[in-house]
């Protein structure tokens, strides 16, 4: 009786109306070790701003509780994590839950023969002891809980590609040491009132390998089978409304960017879960489905984890071919349009006396049936052809770079000598848009243009970034400068878009008389584009920088993107 409390939760005995500080976390890991030492590890892969350890959860009844047993048996291993936001915290004590019912052979039987799995309880743990009532005022318990952001005040799930946080860098190394089948994020939705009281999301589905589409839609299917035969409303799409606080407007289906841990993993070729709890159901009720939740997906593993990592294998192997082909950087979903059946309560539309507005107010009494849209075609918005050699990085950005793609466990090179001049492709910007409201602490930048060839060459200590590797949809959202979370997207070359050297006004007049009596052409040129642009005609700056290029004081390398695309591999 000791042991099954020293293995309960603070949730548990207090009907789940409560959760438990991170030092119950602690606690939690090493009684779990002790109680099944041949089938669960406790290790710390981290340690946090404010100095906390980042706990992790090893379970196997196969005897290896490291990556490297793991690995040498070919085992799948699925990482369940909960608390990346800590306000939102059920899949912590769902996820202590179901690990104790698992191990005592009460739920999944015989799940952990065939499988690893990792439980992360708190991602975000400093956010989860920023402890107090109310943080998620729109969610119904526990009676105190953590905070979304972290101590940095970094939201952990816009931070899978820019990798920001050293949360987020602990976990790309946990990551890419285990190398996970399945990575299951553990949210609460915020919205609507509505009955429906989960969605799961998977990719790959829409996007990534088309093989792994068919095994992500496999698993996706038989968790949402599972929920509703266990008596939840599961969705497969966000229930987040296409006009704000409007439920008529209906819904979008999408993928997500690689910032966010389902739009990432597609691109390691690996599953990604997202799983959204509805916060206006209580937390007992809450807890209870997302136990159901990993449990469930435990069992699909354990059924399928051999075939779906074979194909996941066979996925890596086909990335490696992706040169020269056509890859999605990002999708949308079109215009098509089917109503579905959805399950919410009557509400009232009518204008606030408190904000002014036209606000929804819902009567949980009246449940009722809406009859709204969806558009779930989700088709490729942002379409390039990927390098047949790979990408450079010249050596002036080398050394952040490596350590970027190093967290990502992109491989790369190292050319310790020059490389001589020759034909390479480039992308030039007609000018960046700048964000002017900073995300996560950064200017983030929109680039229009496109790669085209220049001859140029390469100081020593350049890095060459091989298309030919399993990361290789991970290398482009990394590098190619349109893709939505890439490091220019994120504003980590924003000194390559920003003019440094000009002349005075007074300077150019002369360089432009110069030009003009020098070159009858050019006089011609300026002419009949004064004539047939109307809005450089009014435009001083405009005119001055017409001439401006055309000096040898002019950068070249202004508006340069510097990173180049290569169709081989350098000498």
């Amino acid at each position: 009786m000791a042991a099954d409390k020293a293995l309960s939760t603070v949730a548990e005995r207090s009907g789940f109306k409560q959760t438990g500080r991170y030092d119950e976390v602690q606690a939690l890991c090493s009684a779990f070790q002790a109680k099944y030492p041949e089938a669960v590890r406790c290790f710390s892969f981290g340690r946090t701003p404010e100095g906390r350890p980042m706990l992790a959860i090893a379970a196997s009844r196969t005897g290896a509780l490291d990556a490297t047993q793991a690995a040498a048996r070919s085992l799948p291993v699925l990482l369940v994590q909960g608390g990346i936001h800590a306000g939102e915290i059920d899949g912590k004590d769902a996820g202590f839950l179901a690990l104790r019912q698992v191990l005592d052979g009460k739920a999944a039987k015989g799940a952990l023969d065939k499988q690893v799995l990792l439980f992360v309880p708190v991602f975000n743990v400093d956010g989860h002891e920023r402890f107090g009532r109310w943080n998620r005022p729109n969610q119904r318990g526990p009676e105190q809980m953590g905070w979304r952001t972290t101590a940095q005040n970094l939201n952990l799930n816009r931070d899978y590609m820019k990798a920001d946080a050293p949360e987020m860098q602990a976990m790309l190394a946990l990551v890419n040491e285990w190398d996970p089948l399945a990575y299951i994020d553990l949210h609460v939705t915020d919205g609507a009132k509505f009955e429906h009281d989960i969605s799961v999301q998977v990719e790959p589905i829409h996007a990534g390998d088309d093989d792994l589409r068919q095994a992500g839609t496999q698993l996706r299917d038989a968790v949402l089978a599972n929920l509703s035969a266990h008596g939840s409303l599961p969705l497969p799409f966000y229930p987040s409304f296409r006009v704000n606080d409007d439920p008529s407007s209906g819904f979008e289906d999408g993928v997500a960017p690689p910032r966010f841990s389902t739009g990432y993993f597609l691109q390691r070729n690996r599953f990604g879960m997202l799983v959204e709890t509805h916060s206006w159901k209580d937390y007992p009720t809450r807890v209870r489905i997302t136990r159901n939740t990993v449990v469930a997906v435990m069992e699909q593993i354990a059924a399928h984890g051999g075939d779906w990592l074979a194909r996941a294998k066979a996925a890596d192997a086909r990335s490696a071919n992706l040169g020269g082909k056509s890859v999605a950087l990002d999708y949308l979903a079109s215009d098509k349009v089917r109503n579905i059946a959805f399950r919410g309560y009557e509400y009232t539309r009518t204008p606030s006396e408190i904000s002014g507005a036209l606000m929804t107010r819902y009567d949980e009494s009246r449940p009722q049936v809406w009859t709204v849209p969806i558009r779930e075609d989700v088709q490729p918005k942002t379409v390039v052809t990927a390098p047949t050699g790979g990408y450079l990085v010249p050596a002036a950005d080398a050394q952040w770079v490596a350590t970027k793609l190093a967290q990502h466990g992109v491989s790369f090179q190292r050319i310790d000598h020059p490389v001589s001049a020759r034909t390479f492709e480039v992308f030039r910007t007609p000018g960046a848009s700048f964000m002017a409201q900073s995300v996560e602490g950064r200017q983030r930048t929109t680039l229009p243009g496109n790669w085209t060839s220049e001859t140029r060459a390469l100081g020593a200590g350049a890095l060459y970034i091989p298309i030919n590797q399993p990361g290789a949809r991970l290398v482009m959202g990394l590098l190619e400068p349109q893709a939505p979370d890439s490091l220019a997207a994120w504003g980590e070359f924003n000194n390559a878009f920003e003019q440094k050297e000009y002349m005075e006004d007074y300077v150019a007049e002369d360089v432009a008389r110069d030009q003009l009596a020098a070159d009858p052409a050019l006089a011609a040129e300026f002419a009949a584009k004064l004539r047939d642009d109307p809005e450089f005609a009014k435009n001083p700056s405009a005119r001055l920088q017409f001439f401006a290029r055309r000096h040898s004081s002019w950068d070249e390398r202004f508006n340069l993107y510097p990173v180049l695309r290569t169709a081989a591999a350098p000498d």
